[in-house]
């Protein structure tokens, strides 16, 4: 090809890196003081999308075609030091500051980092109603730059499918050809993407599809920018406009919650707002203020402040407080402008620029081997530890709930499961699948124990508040002839209080639909919620019971919520210890249910009841652990150790019901 692709700008746009940094520095602001998000994300990837696009086109401008290994090679040389560097050091710390309840998000999220899916591993992660409540690690905010990694992939085939065009059918106008294949990109993910926010939100904010939208915008804005002509007073205006828009976005919108659908225009608008002021010089135009010297110069490390700010705050929230007052969050920012300055310089830089590639990636290969090295090490020194601690696991040592009768009798041991350990010990129903997810309706239903010659079948129903008591049916069945069935899904009461057309609701008719048929002796679930004084919630449980006792003539055991917090409980109990986190536990009501719970032990004669909340309490205190058994693997769900621990109480309860069948 002699002729360019098409005539665009390819000269520095001061202003575009002054924008860079802006956009780092709202998104660590609002981070560390606000506890919010900014905003500054969308803007970086309009931007991503600018640069990447003027590159391309200059490449293929200047040598007539589009390889792909001079442009991975390139990419790699950017993006990969700085991160295989900053996720070294975050394995190391990890070790000595990190809770070991989140050690193993932490190495999936550093994996996840390293091969640039980081986002769709925090998509499922949010999506997945008991792993949402877990902590954030310190490389949570490193799905923007997997997502700017596939982007760059998306983009490589997008401009080499265009140059086959080109090349093949002779065209002509390119101009028009770009545009139309990147519009029809744009309008596409903008639509998908506000559909995806309206239905997903958590799901639709990390995954690529509904960004892409972002990314082609910049690109329009480099494709179309020489053709936009505005007088010197509309670039002035619409700069500051464009400026101060972007800096209050964060505090007009809950971003967190709202993006990426089309609420999601205004940062980018506002973003294409000073990349147009930059086409003129004026005298008070923003210009003046993001092309500065020291602007350009921040803005070449943004990209380390960006990844470096994250960490070192949550680092500090991990071990010294919650929320950093001003000259500790100050510090921090300051911090990470220091640290991505000698990491850009004496890191990034030298790879970057080298022209010997098989210099820079062996380097990269050096950096990458070390962190794989670290991440076998941490494996290995956890499996170690359990090992250990489970050496001295026996029912006198770890009684779990029934100690609370005798809580002296019992030998002081570290509790189980181990830190390392707690967030993963789960109901075997999530385990196996057979919990039903929140985006179906369908019954999903487990079985175990004696599937056939059974003598009776339990089914325990509901939310995850009746899946974590599966361990304790389990154990108090395990020397019986029953079945167990366990038919959960997230998220969602055994109720009456949905609609017909909500798949909550649509679910629960299933469930009962099934019941109808269904060899079904005993049905177990939680029947209040103790989050809520709301009568009716509860109401609502106990009659979707009734209504199986009373026309099914299935037996029920209605089971009193356990105690729920507003703070994650394991989190506390590992970073601020046992007494300080029982302080709180007794500081909160937790089990606002009690007023309806009364009422129904009194006047509801027909159904079998338990009780489980003295189980949560030592001589009338609650307590995170109880008979060396951590309880709470967040802030609401039980462990499964402790569950089974609850074995012979369900098991007494069990006997009682069905010997009268």
């Amino acid at each position: 090809m002699n002729q360019p692709l098409i005539n665009i700008e390819r000269k520095f746009r001061p202003e575009v890196e002054g924008l860079r940094f802006v956009a780092a520095l709202l998104v660590a602001i609002y981070h560390i003081w606000f506890n919010r998000v900014s905003g500054g994300v969308d803007v970086f990837f309009v931007i991503s999308g600018f640069l990447i696009t003027t590159s391309i086109i200059s490449t293929i401008n200047r040598t007539g075609e589009y390889r792909f290994w001079p442009y991975i090679t390139k990419l790699m040389k950017r993006l990969l030091p700085s991160l295989f560097f900053i996720l070294g050091i975050v394995v190391v710390l990890s070790w000595f500051l990190l809770p070991k309840s989140i050690m193993g998000k932490t190495i999936r999220e550093v994996f996840a980092s390293m091969f640039f899916y980081q986002n769709w591993q925090l998509a499922f992660s949010s999506t997945d109603y008991l792993d949402s409540s877990q902590m954030k690690t310190p490389l949570e905010h490193f799905w923007a730059l997997s997502i700017q990694g596939q982007f760059y992939l998306i983009w490589f085939l997008v401009f080499t499918f265009i140059l086959f065009l080109i090349k093949k059918y002779k065209l002509t106008k390119v101009k028009r050809l770009i545009n139309t294949v990147l519009g029809i990109l744009f309008i596409s993910s903008f639509i998908y993407s506000i559909y995806l926010t309206e239905v997903n939100q958590p799901w639709a904010y990390f995954i690529t599809m509904t960004r892409v939208w972002e990314f082609a915008l910049g690109s329009l804005l480099c494709i179309n920018l020489s053709s936009i002509k505005i007088n010197k007073y509309i670039a002035t205006l619409i700069g500051w406009l464009g400026f101060i828009g972007l800096i209050l976005t964060g505090l007009v919108f809950n971003v967190s919650e709202m993006f990426p659908g089309y609420i999601a225009l205004w940062p980018m608008i506002c973003a294409l707002f000073i990349v147009l002021s930059g086409t003129r010089d004026t005298k008070y135009g923003v210009k003046r203020f993001l092309a500065s010297p020291v602007m350009i110069r921040l803005g070449g490390i943004s990209f380390g402040i960006y990844l470096w700010h994250w960490v070192l705050l949550e680092f500090y929230r991990y071990n010294v407080q919650e929320t950093p007052g001003f000259f500790v969050g100050t510090f921090i920012i300051i911090s990470s402008i220091i640290l991505s300055f000698l990491m850009t310089r004496y890191i990034e830089e030298p790879i970057r620029s080298s022209v010997n590639n098989k210099f820079a990636f062996k380097r990269l290969g050096i950096i990458g081997s070390v962190n794989v090295l670290l991440i076998g090490i941490l494996l290995i020194g956890g499996y170690i530890g359990q090992s250990k601690l489970e050496k001295n696991i026996t029912h006198k040592n770890y009684p779990g709930a029934v100690a609370v009768k005798n809580p002296n009798a019992i030998p002081d041991q570290e509790p189980i499961p181990a830190f390392s350990e707690v967030f993963n010990d789960l109901p075997q129903a999530h385990l196996d699948g057979s919990n039903q997810g929140l985006k179906e309706s369908d019954i999903k239903i487990g079985e175990y124990g004696k599937i056939e010659n059974y003598d009776a079948t339990i089914a325990l129903i509901g939310s995850s508040h009746s899946e974590h008591w599966l361990g304790a049916i389990l154990q108090a069945t395990k020397d019986t002839n029953y079945r167990v069935l366990s038919i959960t899904r997230s998220g969602t009461r055994f109720s009456t209080g949905y609609t017909d057309d909500d798949l909550k609701g649509i679910w629960n008719k299933n469930v009962l639909e099934y019941l109808k048929h269904a060899d079904v002796d005993l049905v177990v679930s939680h029947a209040t919620a103790s989050d809520t004084y709301k009568h009716k919630i509860h109401q609502q449980m106990v009659d979707q019971l009734q209504y199986v006792k009373d026309e099914y003539g299935i037996e029920v055991l209605a089971i009193r919520d356990d105690p729920r917090y507003s703070f994650n409980v394991l989190e506390s109990l590992e970073t601020n210890g046992l007494e300080e986190t029982a302080k709180k536990m007794n500081s909160e009501e937790n089990q606002k249910d009690e007023s309806f719970w009364r009422q129904f032990e009194k006047g509801n004669k027909s159904l079998h009841k338990i009780d489980l909340t003295d189980y949560f309490r030592v001589n009338g205190k609650f307590h995170p652990v109880i008979g060396n058994i951590i309880i709470y693997r967040d802030n609401r769900h039980l462990t499964n150790t402790y569950s089974k621990s609850f074995g012979p109480i369900f098991e007494v309860k069990i006997k009682e019901i069905l010997k009268d069948e």
